[in-house]
């Protein structure tokens, strides 16, 4: 595969996931942190979505080990954060 080629690269999901780190961040930070941990959990459940369908040679920076190992701590961490985002009670402040 040449980098001319169209489409969306793990690079490119890479970036993307690390400016919803950094909005998700900046929520929390300003105190709506429910949706700061969900928007992140949410990233990081695409980003094992995208790293499951990318063939190994496209998986750019998500490629850490095995496709198995990335998408499953991907969706579990993520899964987890959204998870937690619903599961806390309104009332609760920190």
């Amino acid at each position: 595969m040449t980098r001319s080629q169209s489409g969306v690269g793990g690079t490119q999901m890479y970036v993307a996931l690390v400016a919803a780190l950094v909005v998700a961040l900046a929520l929390v930070a300003f105190g709506a942190w429910r949706q700061g941990i969900a928007l992140l959990g949410a990233g990081l459940v695409l980003g094992a979505g995208v790293r499951a369908v990318l063939p190994e040679a496209r998986a750019g920076l998500l490629r850490v080990r095995g496709k198995a190992f990335d998408c499953g701590w991907m969706l579990a961490l993520g899964a987890g954060l959204v998870t937690l985002a619903f599961i806390v009670p309104r009332g609760f402040t920190g």
